[in-house]
């Protein structure tokens, strides 16, 4: 597959898509992944694709068969007691997407983080790779580091994304900045020229504002989504996988989106 071709694996027709990030047990703890293989198999009908780890990109192969399939490249571990918070260190690149038939690769990029100089040349090595191979990239990029919501403003969130941009990020994943508006969001998606689609976070426990963050999100430009632990952690996760893609793919209001869940 070409470039296009790769990335075409994730976004239907209308240029957007759903994904389902299920890398999140090697950084931290939660529950709804033990049986990865059978979630998958569960979720297929409500999403575009996967962000996932080596380990689940090879057990579960079968089941990730016609999905666009993320091998997330770096090990995004928190700070804990005395270890150092290193933000994201790389783990693997663009041979090992090439042997599980990965269609792109996602690593960190965390600016102003104090470990950002080697974030930095970490993520571009990894850009050099995937020209050398036409495997595509997508960037998490998010200020300071993950789950700084005060970080999260919406100066700092358009200086990571025309960052990732311009390190040569085929698509950007970032979080929408906490408080902002629709038009505060456009600004941001307007001003950086590859896709960007955001992320949901921890899992917030409220259907109606999740839709609502993920419905601004769209009508900022965002061309779709990378939500896991909203939906991995939900009650009904296909239901609000669903309800996800309705406001993605479909437009539907916040309010129809939420019958979906009952």
């Amino acid at each position: 597959m070409d470039r296009q071709d790769n990335l075409d694996q994730f976004f239907q027709s209308d240029g957007r898509t759903v994904i389902l990030p299920i890398d999140h047990r090697n950084a931290v703890s939660i529950d709804g992944l033990e049986n990865p293989s059978e979630f998958i198999g569960t979720m297929n009908e409500a999403v575009d694709g996967y962000v996932v780890n080596l380990g689940v990109a090879m057990a579960a192969a079968d089941e990730l068969e016609d999905k666009g399939i993320c091998l997330r490249t770096d090990c995004y571990k928190p700070a804990y007691g005395s270890n150092m918070d290193e933000g994201s260190y790389r783990l693997y690149g663009a041979d090992e997407a090439l042997t599980v038939g990965a269609h792109a690769m996602m690593n960190m990029l965390y600016p102003n983080h104090p470990n950002e100089a080697g974030i930095f040349r970490e993520a571009a090595e990894l850009i050099g790779e995937s020209l050398e191979t036409d495997i595509p990239v997508i960037l998490e990029a998010l200020p300071m580091g993950l789950g700084r919501p005060d970080d999260y403003t919406v100066e700092n969130i358009d200086f990571a994304v025309r960052a990732a941009a311009e390190m040569g990020s085929d698509v950007v994943k970032t979080a929408f900045p906490t408080g902002a508006s629709a038009d505060d969001f456009k600004r941001i998606t307007d001003a950086c020229f590859v896709p960007v689609i955001v992320l949901g976070g921890a899992a917030m426990g409220d259907d109606e504002a999740l839709l609502a963050m993920v419905k601004k999100a769209i009508d900022g430009g965002s061309v779709g989504i990378a939500v896991g632990r909203n939906v991995i952690q939900h009650p009904k996760p296909v239901k609000i996988a669903k309800a996800l893609s309705a406001i993605v793919h479909d437009e539907a209001s916040v309010s129809s989106a939420l019958k979906i869940v009952s």
